[in-house]
């Protein structure tokens, strides 16, 4: 397991390439939720997710010890963030995307010299086929959430909270994989016990949800929510001990009212968040968590959607 020297270690590794992104506020959606909601906006991160703290902080490291080259498995935001890091090194990345990948997704992995190989639909089919590949071409591969380097680079957005509001009460994490949230715990757990930390799923990618349940990493089949970040198969080995020791709690969010988060903030606010981001704020509208007039920062895990598929996410807004 990680500590938060590691994550401090991190921040200093990936400062001169990482945005400190806004903390966002709405008085009409703290006033709906009973809360006072504010937003760490990750979409507003380079790449347009917090996916470039851990890549750059583990794609350093490997070029660092002799790494030539880079190849990963994503659904397209951790995809898009090495291929990023990559090109600024100098070197070249692959990127195993599924066959069902946004097309804006590939678009930006490939504006970074990525190269891009369609693969399969869910994690549990592109993650060995990018180690192949990894293999073949003498490169490192660059796991999407499950090694210390990625997890401590994520929990640097916990850091930046703690800093940001010194006060808060409680943090609402997105979780796909678990390398956001459990950089996040080991972050801000081992600062400040004190803050309760909820993760967030979709009920149909609710595969940390019986993890957590079964007390042991258990798998899910492939699943269409369209929180796409969200679609892993299982927890990662080293993310969930994590996930297990620290988490308060663990809810989960439908997907009208992932759409309805998602139609919210984009007319309310005038933000264009992915579904997968929509899952914490959906949580918060919707009562699934237990505070009333607390300080709560829903973490916003990033902005990258195809403009041609939003009408797929939006609703009339309840709200």
């Amino acid at each position: 397991m990680i500590h938060v020297q590691d994550i401090y270690q991190a921040r200093e590794q990936i400062s001169d390439l990482i945005h400190v992104t806004p903390i966002l506020s709405s008085e009409q959606l703290s006033k709906q939720c009973g809360n006072h909601i504010f937003l760490k906006s990750e979409h507003l991160q380079k790449t347009g997710s917090f996916k470039i703290r851990g890549a750059t902080n583990k794609v350093k490291q490997v070029v660092k010890e002799g790494a030539a080259s880079v190849t990963a498995a994503s659904s397209g935001n951790h995809g898009q963030a090495v291929a990023y890091i990559a090109n600024r090194l100098e070197i070249p990345a692959t990127i195993v995307v599924p066959t069902d990948a946004s097309q804006c997704k590939i678009d930006a992995i490939q504006a970074y010299n990525g190269k891009v190989i369609k693969y399969g639909t869910t994690s549990a089919e592109r993650l060995p086929r990018a180690q192949d590949i990894a293999h073949q071409e003498n490169g490192i591969f660059i796991p999407p959430y499950d090694d210390p380097y990625i997890i401590a680079g994520q929990g640097t957005v916990g850091l930046e909270i703690l800093e940001q509001i010194a006060d808060v009460d409680a943090l609402v994490v997105p979780v796909g994989g678990g390398g956001l949230l459990s950089g996040i715990l080991t972050a801000v757990k081992e600062t400040n016990p004190k803050v309760t930390i909820i993760g967030v799923e979709p009920e149909l990618a609710n595969d940390t949800y019986l993890s957590l349940k079964n007390h042991k990493v258990t798998s899910i089949p492939g699943t269409d929510t369209i929180a796409d970040g969200l679609r892993t198969s299982q927890p990662g080995d080293l993310t969930f001990p994590i996930l297990e020791k620290y988490v308060d709690d663990l809810v989960l969010v439908s997907e009208d009212e992932i759409k309805q988060a998602f139609s919210f903030v984009m007319e309310r606010m005038k933000q264009v968040i992915e579904p997968s981001s929509s899952v914490t704020i959906a949580a918060a509208l919707f009562e699934k968590l237990p505070f009333k007039e607390k300080k709560i920062v829903t973490v916003i895990s990033g902005g990258n959607v195809d403009l041609h598929e939003i009408n797929r996410f939006v609703v009339n807004s309840n709200f």
